[in-house]
């Protein structure tokens, strides 16, 4: 059973619906650990309720990143964790940190990247007009929101939308999206070809 830690900034709800997932055995994998930067995130006593280990770890003195990215995996590594899924972390994560889990670092954005990386994406979406957003799980690597991806579910902007509205029904399917990915991630051959991750007999193919 691959051991998992989530990384998470804030309130926490896309973990908890990943800790769930994992609890049906739906996941692939066991929640093993929640890390946060914030001593204050919801997210840290989230992860108490459901009896899973939550530590707090001190970013350092920069705002969108981790001062020194050591200390991060060296506790990810005393727990023998495999992978690494971001739910609503905001730092960005470099080298370092990225060569010790290399290609198991997976994120969800709330667009359909590449439309609208970055800070406040559903609002960017909503200001644009645009039709059709929603939320992308895709692996990290050292370019924001580019590394390659693994899945998207669309998300209709109504007539009439507010913020609060379209951020219910993009957080509603993320919720449903990420748990299933993670799944297909780590139970199914993949390979990484470029920009692309090819998944299923394709991939097993190439791998033999």
């Amino acid at each position: 059973m691959r051991r998992l830690a989530v990384l998470a900034s804030g309130q926490g709800t896309n973990f908890e619906a990943l800790a769930h997932a994992g609890r049906r055995g739906e996941l692939g994998g066991r929640i093993a650990v929640l890390v946060s930067d914030r001593a204050d995130a919801p997210a840290l006593e989230r992860a108490r309720r459901l009896e899973i280990e939550a530590i707090h770890l001190p970013p350092g003195r920069f705002r969108t990143r981790l001062e020194d990215e050591a200390p991060w995996v060296e506790a990810l590594r005393a727990r023998e964790i495999d992978t690494v899924l971001l739910a609503g972390f905001m730092r960005r994560l470099h080298a370092p940190f990225l060569a010790a889990f290399r290609d198991r670092v997976l994120n969800i954005h709330p667009s359909l990247l590449p439309a609208f990386p970055g800070l406040e994406a559903i609002r960017h979406a909503l200001d644009h007009g645009v039709r059709v957003t929603g939320c992308t799980v895709h692996l990290v690597d050292d370019a924001l929101d580019e590394g390659p991806i693994l899945a998207q579910s669309a998300v209709e902007v109504r007539d009439g939308d507010t913020l609060a509205d379209l951020e219910a029904r993009i957080h509603a399917a993320e919720h449903r999206l990420y748990p299933w990915a993670v799944r297909r991630f780590l139970t199914e051959p993949w390979t990484r070809e470029g920009r692309r991750l090819v998944f299923g007999a394709a991939a097993a193919a190439v791998a033999r």
